[in-house]
């Protein structure tokens, strides 16, 4: 497991290098190479959790705001619907999520990324995967996730919500479940989808997956129909077991949690 308090200047340092153009055959494959190194390695340490609903939302929230209370109910509440509840694994909305879950028996995950700022492991997770590259974290958190609750955000909590609109409005996945906790703080959004879905620019279908609610029950409601029965998941406890000798670890708690 990576320490995330620290960034590698050597890591800062090839990260700004790729991003800057071409570079030589050599360096590319190189490249290359530690991305599908970095995929294998998250799939080894995700493969084995039951399906998951990912919580996003500022990092920035302390203990004591609004936010943070709705987001540790709704981890409960996930939980209590069969779900592993993912995160970033940061502070913040991750950090009240993660807690929540791991309050209410379930399973607490982090997807954290290498950052400058912001990047620090909350203490409620059960699992943790660091990646130091954003496509291969948002390849896997929607690979393993049955929905997306999207609570007020940043810029980064905006990234991961367009690029769920995206994947849905272009049908690379199909009956994905977003949820957009918070009214208020969402209104201009929903004012702005709503202007696409009238000139055309969007499906006016699209909508429909998006649920824009200050109610977590309704929340849950929205993942029962969309997740649970449109993918067809079922509570049950058996599951696939791990190979030691590929150094597969199963999750660390027996819980009636959502299988396929």
């Amino acid at each position: 497991m990576q320490d995330s308090k620290k960034i590698a200047p050597q890591q800062e340092s090839a990260e700004k290098v790729f991003l800057e153009g071409p570079h030589s055959r050599t360096s590319d494959f190189w490249f290359s190479y530690k991305v599908l190194v970095e995929f294998v390695k998250g799939f080894r340490t995700l493969h084995f959790l039951s399906p998951c609903i990912t919580v996003f939302g500022s990092a920035r929230f302390k203990e004591d705001h609004p936010y943070y209370a709705e987001a540790r109910n709704m981890g409960s509440e996930l939980v209590k619907l069969g779900f592993t509840v993912m995160t970033g694994g940061g502070p913040g909305i991750m950090e009240a999520a993660n807690r929540g879950a791991k309050e209410a028996g379930g399973i607490s995950v982090g997807c954290n990324i290498v950052l400058p700022f912001e990047q620090k492991s909350n203490p409620y997770l059960d699992h943790q995967f660091t990646f130091n590259y954003f496509f291969v974290r948002k390849v896997l958190m929607f690979k393993y996730s049955y929905g997306f609750v999207v609570m007020p955000g940043g810029l980064g909590t905006c990234d991961e919500l367009f690029e769920a609109l995206t994947l849905i409005q272009t049908k690379k996945i199909l009956n994905f479940p977003v949820v957009l906790y918070g009214t208020e703080y969402w209104q201009n959004l929903k004012e702005m989808l709503e202007t696409m879905a009238a000139y055309g620019t969007i499906d006016p279908k699209d909508l429909e997956l998006f649920l824009f609610t200050d109610s977590i029950e309704e929340t849950m409601q929205h993942i029962r129909k969309y997740a649970v029965e449109g993918f067809g998941l079922a509570k049950k406890q058996s599951r696939i077991k791990p190979r030691f000798w590929l150094g597969e670890k199963a999750q660390s708690k027996k819980v009636e949690t959502m299988q396929s």
